[in-house]
């Protein structure tokens, strides 16, 4: 049984996606204009079953969470929300999967809250120290909302084209209008700066004590495997890394089967078969 719920952090509202029962993951989405929680990451957590207790936030400026009056987006933003929508759930133990910006969030979190965050799945993430801002995340940022942008970013993210159809451009279209005006307070230019925002001290990754599985695709040019997944092999204590050949920027989306096996293996070992 999905639900959609709001929660309050720090007197601001959070929409988000709850579904299943038994130990609790936290799925954070991406920075594309009209991603939102349950858009990213709906598939998955059906995939997964019933036997998770998933929660899939709109993180703030996406969906239907409004950036909380006086802030901006950012890292610091993200993060304190994120941890503050578990501590509002009354959930004290958590896994989190995160992907692109959600991944950055996720070993944000994982160093801020050590004693909540059992595990973390990062999936073609940002966060390394130095990573530059790639010319696709650029223009996946730039992205005007509309179909025709709705299109440019859906190609940069997958590898095999069929998967951009007529119907997933107009329901991003449709989001990316929707959320529009919020989104454009996120990343205006110069937008380096933002990918700056969204890196972690060396010292902070290797403060991270819960094991971290890194997920990426090898053509991915949004957060290139060399300059996101590779440096942070050296930096995280506990980390190993897989590599889906033929693959972009969405794992889940373009090896869905092979990535939900990868993530039900890595969160409950015991379970896996």
């Amino acid at each position: 049984m999905t639900a959609h719920r709001t929660v309050t952090v720090d007197d601001s509202p959070v929409h988000l996606m709850e579904s299943g029962t038994g130990p609790a993951v936290l799925m954070l989405h991406g920075s594309g204009p009209g991603t939102t929680g349950s858009g990213a990451w709906a598939a998955t957590a059906q995939a997964l079953g019933s036997t998770w207790h998933v929660v899939a936030p709109d993180q703030a400026g996406f969906g239907r969470t409004p950036v909380p009056a006086g802030a901006r987006g950012g890292l610091r933003l993200w993060t304190e929300q994120a941890a503050g929508i578990m501590d509002a759930l009354g959930i004290e133990h958590y896994a989190v999967v995160g992907h692109s910006m959600g991944g950055a969030v996720a070993l944000a979190l994982a160093a801020a809250r050590p004693r909540q965050v059992t595990r973390v799945v990062a999936v073609a993430t940002m966060g390394a120290p130095g990573a530059p801002l790639s010319a696709d995340l650029d223009a996946i940022w730039a992205a005007p909302a509309g179909e025709l942008g709705a299109r440019d970013m859906l190609s940069r993210l997958v590898l095999d084209q069929t998967l951009v159809t007529d119907a997933a451009v107009d329901a991003r279209a449709a989001a990316m209008r929707a959320g529009a005006e919020a989104f454009a307070s996120l990343f205006p230019p110069p937008r380096a700066r933002w990918a700056d925002d969204l890196t972690l001290p060396a010292q902070t990754l290797a403060a991270i004590r819960a094991p971290v599985l890194l997920v990426h695709g090898a053509e991915d040019r949004v957060t290139p495997l060399e300059t996101a997944a590779q440096p942070l092999l050296a930096h995280l204590p506990d980390v190993r890394l897989h590599v889906f050949g033929r693959c972009r920027h969405v794992p889940a989306i373009e090896h869905p089967d092979e990535f939900r096996h990868l993530l039900s293996c890595f969160l409950r070992p015991d379970h896996c078969h």
